[in-house]
């Protein structure tokens, strides 16, 4: 029978520790759900009192399946737990589970708390014992306990212990530095279990200073702790916590982790990690990691010809696991180093059948040689790639033509005195043989320069004929710009970014030395992609 790990999830408090990251509190309550849905067993919610948000986040605890946590710490020394304002705080939370953080380095105690050795240790037992009286589940955060253990195992040790027989579930073994390398995890949280701290009553809780966290929590586990601590996308102080967008596809996928054990996540809910992780990102306003295990955009792309030909015959060739099982999928990117087979592979995913040795492969990889040599990059424009192709292929469909468009930029001072910029865009387009005209403004009174791409956008989209509806729903999400080389002249890339309501996202480009002109052939490029896409699925 699989043997149970406790997923313990601490985004909303050590996450929130992120350089440039503060949740609002309903932005603590989509969290909380999205947890919820995935499976996780313990959210912590952040500490009551500690600041308003997280006050006002307990003050209205979302209903979940999981264990909501409060978290705070051990009372201080010179009152009684039942006097101490701040462990109070955490208790009135009233949530069935409280995490509280202790030292258990004796080099701390001494320095930072300025006690004795032996009066932590009763506060880590009043503390406890004052938890577990009121009802509650009761962790204790052995904080600093690695770099303790090194120092004076016998004190760690004793800290452990003493909230274990205080009436601790478990006791949390905290790397809180993230110094400690996988192989010392492991012989420590051995050492201790040889204690008679048993291994269901051990969690472990890793930062990534040597971008070891996710190794370290694994090698906690292959030596018998139990419970996971960690957060999404890694966030925390410094360089983050344990990555559980990594961790729980790598404990229900991988073995000896899948036969062994099983959690609270499900193999329907691990589908949709990926699209969890990305709606972090975009919570945060943070550009997504493309290399990141499992979840990245280039988790599973392909650029080599050598790989994308034997992907072609079995995906195992080059996929750990299926991409599709995170909720991800595969990628065969082109790009000036591409080969027929990765071509072959990628007009497939379109919907496009090229025989091999088909003289047009030859001409389509030529085009982008080209192309790329003017600065384009369709490594990460695929639709951009796809209309090139479908050119080639003689299979593509005009739609419209865009005939002229202007942009002008009026700059003047708000009423407020701040800069403002009012960008006006006039957009000529010939659709079915007539010629509409449309007109747009775009107003940035934050003194940025998107004014003039967001003003052409809005104009295109305005009037487009029958085509309209069809791009009722679709949005840019993200815009990026690089001056490169092409030739012997810089050039300007723009990649877009855009989305549609049925989340489907894709990426156009569009390269010129104004950056005016490169942004609105990536738009173009966007438009017609949508709309080709659905003209396909309408004969389809």
């Amino acid at each position: 029978m699989a043997e149970r790990l406790y997923l313990y999830d601490t985004t909303l408090r050590d996450g929130q520790q992120t350089q440039g990251v503060q949740f609002s509190t309903d932005e603590k309550k989509k969290i909380t759900q999205a947890l919820d849905d995935l499976g996780i067993d313990y959210i912590e919610g952040g500490w009551p009192g500690a600041n308003p948000t997280d006050s006002a986040f307990f003050e209205q605890v979302p209903c979940t399946r999981a264990k909501m946590t409060a978290f705070g710490m051990t009372k201080r020394a010179g009152r009684s737990a039942e006097n101490d304002e701040v462990l109070a705080a955490v208790l009135n939370a009233g949530t069935e589970t409280v995490c509280l953080v202790g030292k258990s380095h004796d080099y701390h105690v001494t320095t930072a708390l300025g006690i004795t050795l032996e009066e932590n240790l009763k506060n880590i037992t009043a503390s406890i014992q004052h938890v577990v009286t009121q009802g509650r589940e009761a962790l204790f955060d052995a904080e600093h306990f690695f770099d303790g253990y090194k120092d004076n195992p016998d004190y760690a040790l004793a800290c452990c212990h003493a909230a274990i027989s205080a009436g601790a579930r478990w006791v949390v073994l905290c790397d809180t530095n993230g110094g400690t390398l996988p192989t010392d995890v492991y012989r420590i949280v051995s050492e201790v279990i040889a204690t008679g701290i048993a291994g269901d009553r051990l969690g472990i809780h890793t930062h990534n200073d040597t971008e070891n966290a996710v190794a370290c929590s694994l090698s906690a586990i292959d030596a018998g702790a139990r419970q996971i601590q960690g957060t999404l996308n890694g966030l925390g102080e410094r360089c983050g916590n344990a990555n559980l967008t990594s961790l729980i596809p790598t404990l229900l996928l991988k073995e000896p982790y899948k036969s062994q054990f099983e959690t609270g996540v499900s193999h329907v809910a691990l589908q949709g990690v990926t699209q969890l992780s990305q709606t972090l990102d975009d919570m945060l306003n943070r550009v997504p990691l493309r290399q990141a295990a499992y979840v990245g955009a280039s988790a599973f792309a392909h650029k080599a010809g050598l790989h994308a030909s034997a992907i072609l015959k079995n995906p195992s060739t080059y996929e750990h696991v299926p991409p599709e099982v995170v909720g991800n999928s595969r990628i065969v990117p082109m790009s000036n180093q591409a080969g027929q087979s990765n071509l072959r592979k990628r007009l497939a995913d379109a919907g496009l059948s090229v025989e091999k040795g088909d003289p047009a492969l030859a001409r389509i990889l030529d085009r982008i040689k080209e192309r790329e040599d003017q600065g384009f990059s369709y490594d990460t424009a695929q639709a951009s790639f796809e209309l090139l192709a479908r050119q080639e292929l003689g299979v593509s469909a005009s739609l419209f033509e865009v005939e002229r468009y202007r942009v002008t930029v009026e700059r003047r001072r708000g009423q407020n005195g701040r800069p403002m910029s009012m960008s006006e865009a006039v957009v000529v387009v010939n659709v079915d043989g007539e010629k509409r005209l449309s007109v747009s403004e775009s107003l940035d009174d934050q003194g940025s320069d998107r004014g003039p791409v967001n003003a052409l956008a809005k104009a295109l989209l305005k009037d487009l004929g029958r085509y309209s509806s069809v791009l009722a729903d679709m949005h840019l999400v993200d815009f990026k710009v690089r001056i490169t080389q092409g030739g012997t002249e810089a050039v300007t890339r723009v990649i877009i970014d855009s989305e549609d309501a049925s989340g489907r996202r894709w990426s156009t480009v569009g390269v010129s030395p104004n950056i005016i002109d490169a942004s609105f052939d990536a738009l173009v490029d966007a438009i017609r992609w949508k709309l080709l896409r659905s003209e396909i699925e309408v004969h389809s």
